[in-house]
């Protein structure tokens, strides 16, 4: 089985000369950046780090956090990845559950977190955690230059490599068991949920993700996530980081000002959408471009088609997974775009690393990329399979077995005697000509059963808000008898000007959308569309 640090490891032997990482306008080597993380993790080791300890990790995205996050791991040691942006609360019931002996931040994020200044974070929207009361008997290391407020003894990361100079060559090998990563997935501050990912689970889910994608030596690699640009590592490609804060949903044309070099863009669907509209207000040439990456939430038909008409050489390729095991199949954007339409969606072909099987309609999955577990349960009950909570079926395709996805189980709806699952038609009705984006949602009555809407946005002259008198609307309507169940048809179209979308990666909040269709009915919209 592959070892995460192992297999970026080799790849530093395999290709020294080669410029592995960029970031903060620095080139690193893939020899210097093997040099960095096995020096980094003897000097972890001389710090008193043991096979196991769990280091709690809020290093934004740059040299630091790669090297130390990889020498953690390299060392025997866990990276748990703690958002200070959680809010105090959920940040110290996370703390809590990991039991960390070692805290790993930015020198600023100590500062702005002691009693003199934490009023001030807390003005700017960051309600911090004191992160030298966390873990008490701490060893502290930072990132950055000394401030007022690192706790005395922190190491600086850049320092880690010369208290290890002396401990020879020899690293902890990796054992089935060993712990690398812990994930929080959504939780609430009395029960914080952590995913536990172990060197092996990392190494074989990355590799499958690097080969999945088609990533290849020397290929520039654009992106400031750690579970994209690490398979860029173990492909030998080029990693650039993009400069902090640079968000290309929220600043896309400053996102594009740092693309004509990249030949690889990794983006969810929201922020590629932005990008795209960006570049149709500004065009620019982006000639080396050619695989563009999309994840975080289900990427329908109208995007895949956008993204074919302005990058039209470029391979697309939609990557499905989940915190538990990533990824589990990887589509091809442009034979999907091609393809027949048919419900539900075809999200690829499944890794090597997952074993998949439907049990009552869901999606099980298990594997050799499988996480070990949740940090409540283990060691004592490790994870054998994961109920995703997906509606799915497995198909045979040229490449090997296939994956459709129907929907989500806490999503169907009821009408009547029928189960309705959203997933199973929105990307059929995504084909419509005009339509954008499109979701439906079930409206419950007096007696528990739903009515269903379906919400369009417009390509073209969206409305400023709900709409029912929308061109599109009739267009929809009159195609929807052929492209769905006649038990699933809508009680009302209506036309949008947006999706509501929550979390990082965009997702359609159909809670919210939920609720402001019933409000567009209560203010004199009732439905019941001849």
């Amino acid at each position: 089985m592959t070892d995460l640090a192992g297999a970026v490891l080799a790849t530093a032997d395999e290709h020294p000369d080669l410029i592995a990482l960029t970031a903060g306008g620095d080139d690193l080597t893939y020899r210097a950046l093997g040099e960095a993380i096995r020096a980094s993790a003897h000097g972890l080791l001389a710090l008193g780090l043991k096979r196991g300890d769990r280091v709690l990790f809020s290093v934004r995205p740059g040299r630091d956090a790669v090297v130390l996050a990889l020498a953690i791991i390299a060392a025997g040691g866990v990276v748990v990845f703690a958002d200070p942006g959680a809010g105090a609360p959920l940040f110290e019931a996370r703390s809590r559950l990991a039991t960390p002996r070692f805290v790993a931040a930015e020198s600023l994020l100590y500062a702005a977190s002691t009693p003199l200044l934490r009023p001030v974070a807390r003005r700017r929207g960051l309600e911090l955690a004191d992160y030298r009361r966390l873990v008490p008997g701490a060893q502290f290391l930072r990132s950055g230059r000394w401030l007022p407020g690192v706790p005395r003894g922190a190491v600086a990361i850049k320092d880690l490599p010369a208290r290890g100079a002396d401990r020879g060559d020899d690293l902890p090998e990796a054992r089935e068991r060993d712990e690398a990563l812990v994930i929080f997935t959504s939780g609430t501050t009395a029960v914080p949920k952590g995913v536990v990912h172990g060197r092996l689970s990392l190494g074989a889910g990355l590799s499958d993700f690097a080969a999945g994608v088609g990533l290849r030596p020397g290929q520039r690699v654009l992106t400031d996530q750690l579970m994209v640009g690490v398979p860029a590592l173990i492909a030998g490609a080029h990693w650039t980081i993009p400069a902090a804060g640079l968000d290309p949903a929220a600043r896309p044309a400053a996102y594009l000002d740092a693309l004509p070099q990249a030949q690889v863009l990794f983006a969810v669907p929201a922020a590629m959408d932005a990008l795209l509209r960006e570049l149709a207000a500004s065009p620019r040439d982006l000639p080396e471009l050619e695989t563009i990456i999309l994840g975080g939430a289900p990427v329908l038909r109208p995007l895949l088609a956008r993204i074919h008409e302005r990058f039209p050489h470029a391979a697309i390729r939609g990557v499905y997974g989940m915190t538990e095991i990533l990824p589990v199949a990887i589509s091809d954007g442009v034979a999907k775009l091609h393809a027949p339409v048919t419900a539900g969606d075809h999200v690829g072909r499944i890794m090597p690393s997952v074993r998949a099987r439907i049990v009552d309609g869901e999606l099980v999955l298990a594997g050799a990329g499988l996480a070990r577990g949740y940090l409540a349960d283990l060691p004592e009950h490790p994870l054998a399979e994961l109920r995703t909570g997906d509606l799915a079926e497995i198909v045979s395709g040229s490449d090997g077995e296939e994956l459709v996805l129907h929907g989500r189980l806490k999503e169907m709806f009821i009408r009547g005697t029928q189960n309705v699952y959203p997933g199973l038609y929105e990307p059929v009705m995504a084909g419509i000509p005009g339509v954008a984006d499109v979701a439906m949602v079930g409206l419950p009555d007096e007696i528990g059963d739903d009515a269903i809407a379906v919400v369009v946005v417009p390509k073209e002259d969206p409305p400023a808000e709900l709409s029912a008198d929308h061109p599109l609307v009739e267009r929809v309507r009159r195609a929807l008898p052929g492209l769905i169940d006649a038990g699933s048809l809508p009680d009302v179209v209506l036309a949008a000007p947006s999706l509501p979308t929550s979390g990082r990666s965009s997702k359609l909040d159909r809670a919210v959308l939920t609720a402001l269709v019933q409000a567009w009915q209560v203010r004199g919209g009732q439905g019941d569309q001849p």
